[in-house]
């Protein structure tokens, strides 16, 4: 088990590449949480350098300290990473990000405003100074759908809606199992119902297409 850090304000401010007066206008700006107190001496840890090489990278990515701090606020009252993934077994892989990884993914809009309704949409959780994504195929689809010009706003908004009819696709599924099967086989046949959900869609959005190529 790795021991735990802590580090003077000095050496937090060595280790950052920063000044000590950088790490105090951090700290009263509430860009960094409070360090612990023993007496009259501050001790910062690894949670703290993390931070502040965060906010390096944000900065050079052209982003503002007010806009930082709206960041920070927005993933420090975000849900906890136990709170997004819950108990439940999932097939999908989450993905763990440092707050300039998610940055890069999403250039320029990771706004609070998305942040806040990505983390209501449970689409992300926190765990310390890393946010997990609930799912890997879902974050590189949103990546992919902004690099193809559409703003993450509407992409967010969009899975919300979708979320919306799939919850009810869902309930109907696990109605119509439980009336012949019990509660231990929904997993079992959880792929047949993903995959009839995932024909039928397609089936729609060529139904869609071809309305839109016959109208244009």
């Amino acid at each position: 088990m790795t021991e735990k850090r802590e580090y003077r304000m000095e050496e937090l401010a060595r280790l950052a590449g920063i000044t000590v007066r950088t790490v105090r206008f951090y700290r009263e700006r509430k860009l960094i949480p409070p360090p612990r107190r023993e007496g009259r001496i501050a001790w910062y840890d690894d949670h703290h350098l993390a931070r502040l090489r965060t906010i390096a990278a944000l900065l050079e990515r052209g982003h503002t300290l007010t806009g930082i701090a709206e960041l920070a606020e927005a993933l420090d009252h975000g849900r906890d990473v136990a709170d997004v993934l819950g108990v439940a077994p999932t097939e999908e892989e989450p993905v763990r990000l440092t707050p300039e990884e998610l940055a890069a993914r999403f250039e320029g809009q990771v706004t609070p405003e998305n942040l806040a309704a990505a983390l209501d949409l449970g689409y992300l959780g926190t765990d310390g100074d890393e946010i997990v994504h609930i799912s890997r195929r879902l974050l590189d689809v949103s990546a992919a759908l902004v690099r193809e010009g559409i703003p993450l706003a509407e992409v967010l908004e969009a899975g919300k809606r979708v979320r919306e009819h799939v919850d009810d696709l869902a309930e109907m599924f696990a109605e119509v199992v439980l009336r012949h099967a019990t509660e231990d086989d929904l997993q079992r046949l959880r792929p047949l119902a993903r995959s009839v959900v995932e024909a039928e869609l397609s089936l729609a959005l060529d139904r869609r297409l071809r309305k839109r190529s016959e109208d244009s």
